[in-house]
């Protein structure tokens, strides 16, 4: 009887969804059904999500001090050179991003996990400042923009009726990374070093990930096969289209929104420590809110691939950064511990929603045949405010700001951010 249930559940699920875009299905039935069937195309997008930590700062923060004692460092040298390669790499993914569009995704995934794997290598030898720069350039590059970039376009261009739900489940690999690698790599270091866990997670990569994610990409079905056949052969086409959004005032609308949420968590999370001590706070108890904000994160993204498909990521863009604003008023306003635990649930709310909405947006904006050359533009500004929000954060501390200060012209940011894109009228599909 209870199979019998199940089966008269789903038959009407399936019928409705065909007559309707969004789909009706309760969001956990919906979800299983969607990863038992496209289980390999979801596993390279959470497993290229996932292994993209190596290139992020919380994860390179944590060979800070072991780096400036090797070399010499100061703070700000080390900060410096951290943030000129994160510079260098925002401008290269503008050109390397486009390339996903007319490259097979096995060579594109191959080229980056090897750069990423030499990356490692020379940030764990890293005998002089200019080989850690280089070594950081390519984790900024290959890991944080191109891992991302990688698994979160392809989502977005395989899947078409379904494609929030993919999105969020590739996205899960990005709060599954934070609750791994950082534990993971301190007790390496333990036993290794920081050079030699540096060439253990080489191997992580060379032998364990780039192996796995090519085989799960040796059998796709037809899904990818017809994405690919709908691949412009003008290689110029990704170029006009970067040029063609560079035109539009829309296109300005939606990166001032959508870099918000990276500029900002970047910006206060790397002055936490000032943050905190200015709250009466211990930083050990403030680090310990990190999980709850991951699974914040992760619960959120699911959800929010559920409406993206019900209502489309255009429409909920105007949404996803009032949590985050919610949390910057609750900080700003309060120094109770309740305040710093509302914080990283709210922040954690939008984190979950952003890449979710934002990718799944510009596929409905703009399409998917240039998909890589829009998101490559659009995933440089990101990796670029991440450098810029440390220093400018920084400076206006400097200059005497109070944090209350600093937050309240975060908060002026997300409302007008949200209120921009709010106003921007549909896309012309004519």
């Amino acid at each position: 009887m209870e199979l019998m249930a199940v089966r008269v559940y789903l038959s009407p699920c399936k019928s409705v969804q065909a007559s309707l875009p969004p789909s009706p299905c309760p969001p956990p039935m919906s979800y299983l059904r969607f990863i038992a069937d496209n289980f390999r195309l979801l596993m390279v997008g959470f497993l290229l999500a996932f292994s993209s930590s190596f290139g992020q700062t919380y994860f390179i923060a944590l060979f800070s001090g072991h780096i400036r004692a090797g070399l010499g460092l100061s703070h700000g040298q080390f900060g410096g050179i951290y943030a000129l390669a994160t510079l260098a790499s925002a401008m290269t993914l503008i050109w390397a991003g486009r390339k996903i569009d007319h490259v097979a995704l096995e060579l594109y995934v191959l080229a980056i996990c090897g750069g990423l794997v030499l990356a490692c290598l020379f940030t764990g030898w890293a005998p002089s400042v200019a080989v850690l720069g280089l070594g950081l350039y390519g984790l900024r590059l290959f890991g944080q923009g191109l891992m991302t970039h990688a698994g979160t376009t392809s989502m977005a261009r395989y899947f078409d009726r379904n494609r929030g739900k993919a999105i969020a489940i590739a996205s899960i690999g990005h709060p599954a990374g934070e609750a791994v690698f950082p534990l993971l790599a301190v007790l390496v270091m333990g036993l290794l070093g920081w050079r030699g866990t540096w060439v253990a997670a080489a191997a992580f990569l060379g032998l364990g990930l780039t192996p796995l994610v090519l085989w799960l990409l040796m059998h796709p079905g037809d899904r990818k096969a017809r994405a690919l056949a709908a691949s412009p052969p003008d290689r110029h086409a990704a170029w006009a289209m970067q040029k063609k959004m560079l035109r539009q005032p829309r296109f300005f609308a939606y990166l001032f929104c959508t870099v918000a949420q990276p500029f900002i968590f970047t910006g206060v999370f790397f002055h936490q420590v000032h943050i905190v001590s200015r709250k009466g706070w211990e930083l050990g108890w403030f680090a310990a809110l990190f999980p709850l904000l991951a699974a914040t994160a992760l619960v959120v993204s699911l959800l929010a691939g559920a409406l993206v498909d019900r209502f489309g990521g255009r429409r909920l863009l105007p949404f996803f950064l009032l949590p985050l604003g919610s949390g910057l008023v609750v900080l700003m306003l309060s120094s109770a511990p309740q305040a710093a635990i509302a914080f990283m649930l709210l922040t954690g709310m939008s984190l979950g929603a952003a890449n979710v909405i934002v990718s799944s947006m510009w596929a409905e904006v703009y399409g998917t045949e240039n998909l890589g050359a829009v998101r490559s533009l659009a995933t440089s500004v990101m990796v670029f405010s991440t450098a810029l929000s440390p220093v400018l954060f920084g400076w206006l501390l400097d200059l005497g700001f109070p944090v209350s200060a600093l937050l309240m012209i975060c908060i002026v940011y997300v409302a007008a951010a949200s209120l921009s894109v709010a106003l921007v009228p549909p896309p012309d599909r004519r």
